[in-house]
């Protein structure tokens, strides 16, 4: 946690303003505040920021993006409304398309009053800010080490930006390994994780990767979840074709790791498909975690792919064991 402390990442976002805020905002970076000398770093990636700074009142164009970025943001994360237009919708909040403050969309942490919110104002929500931060920070770690009932539930739609945010979240750590964050798990929207929801599978040449849509199967995509007190910190995805199930995206996430939540996952995963006979998924050439993980599980590499300079595939399968019968003698009376 003294990371986040010493150096908090914010993004900022202007809903729909007058600018009067905003300009308050970037006066905190001038040599007359200067909050960047204190490690506050302001970030235009939200998958490396710790605090969302809003200002503006939210419509119903902002909207959508503020729930988007939201839900890009890695767990633990910090909402901080500046002004009276975020807080509330200000003097706005009777326009036609005027939602109201921001939270209307998403939930706020840290309210910041003024029209325009001082710059003084702004350090001392940040500040506050990260007093929730590392309150939180310390509420996941606390879960984390005391885990004593996870559930393993099949997912639905309704789940899906949790689910998102937590893929960000996850494969951060696979894009510091390649030094490429153009993997497609870190690419996806959340319409995009929508419709994986409702699309129906079709046979593929590699594992979600170019589509040949001469054979659909019967099934859709089956999602499950790892869930700990509501929250979920687990995920997995896969579906067949013919006899062999396509598996993909196991996540868990960073606090909930090496707790055998990931194998649990891929057991529930091949339970779902009882009338497959062949498993095949893939990860990246230098995930040593992943690719010694799954060859715990039996599985073994049979071909690889480049995906781009840095990252190629390497695509496991494995054989389903066929049930062993009992040879057990019948007892004659």
């Amino acid at each position: 946690m003294l990371g986040f402390k010493e150096s908090p990442w914010i993004i900022h976002y202007d809903a729909s303003s007058c600018n009067g805020c905003d300009i308050e905002t970037l006066a905190c970076l001038t040599p007359l505040y200067d909050v960047e000398r204190l490690g506050v770093v302001n970030t235009g990636n939200p998958k490396h920021a710790d605090i969302f700074l809003v200002t503006g009142a939210v419509n119903e164009q902002s909207r959508d993006v503020i729930r988007n970025i939201y839900h890009q943001l890695p767990e633990p994360k910090v909402v901080v409304a500046v002004g009276i237009c975020a807080a509330s919708g200000g003097i706005f909040r009777d326009c036609y398309n005027i939602c109201g403050g921001v939270d209307s969309v998403i939930p706020v942490d840290v309210y910041v009053p003024g029209c325009a919110a001082r710059p003084e104002a702004i350090i001392d929500g940040v500040v506050k800010a990260l007093g929730v931060l590392e309150r939180k920070h310390r509420e996941m770690v606390a879960i984390a080490n005391s885990i004593d009932k996870i559930l393993y539930l099949r997912a639905e739609a309704i789940d899906a930006p949790e689910i998102l945010a937590l893929q960000k979240v996850a494969y951060q750590s696979e894009a510091e390994i390649y030094g490429d964050d153009s993997l497609p798990a870190l690419q996806q929207t959340l319409e995009d994780l929508k419709d994986d929801f409702e699309r129906r599978p079709q046979r593929e040449a590699t594992v979600l990767g170019a589509r040949d849509s001469s054979a659909a199967g019967p099934d859709r995509i089956v999602f499950l979840k790892a869930v700990v007190n509501g929250k979920i910190i687990g995920s997995v995805r896969g579906y067949a074709v013919d006899s062999t199930a396509y598996l993909s995206r196991l996540i868990v996430h960073p606090y909930f790791r090496k707790r055998g939540i990931g194998r649990r996952l891929l057991d529930e995963i091949e339970k779902a498909f009882p009338g497959v006979t062949r498993f095949e998924t893939k990860t990246g050439q230098q995930s040593k975690r992943n690719l010694y993980q799954l060859a715990q599980r039996g599985y073994e590499t049979f071909k690889t792919e480049p995906f781009t300079p840095a990252i190629t595939w390497v695509c496991l399968q494995k054989e389903r064991k066929p049930a062993i019968r009992s040879e057990t003698p019948v007892l004659q009376p």
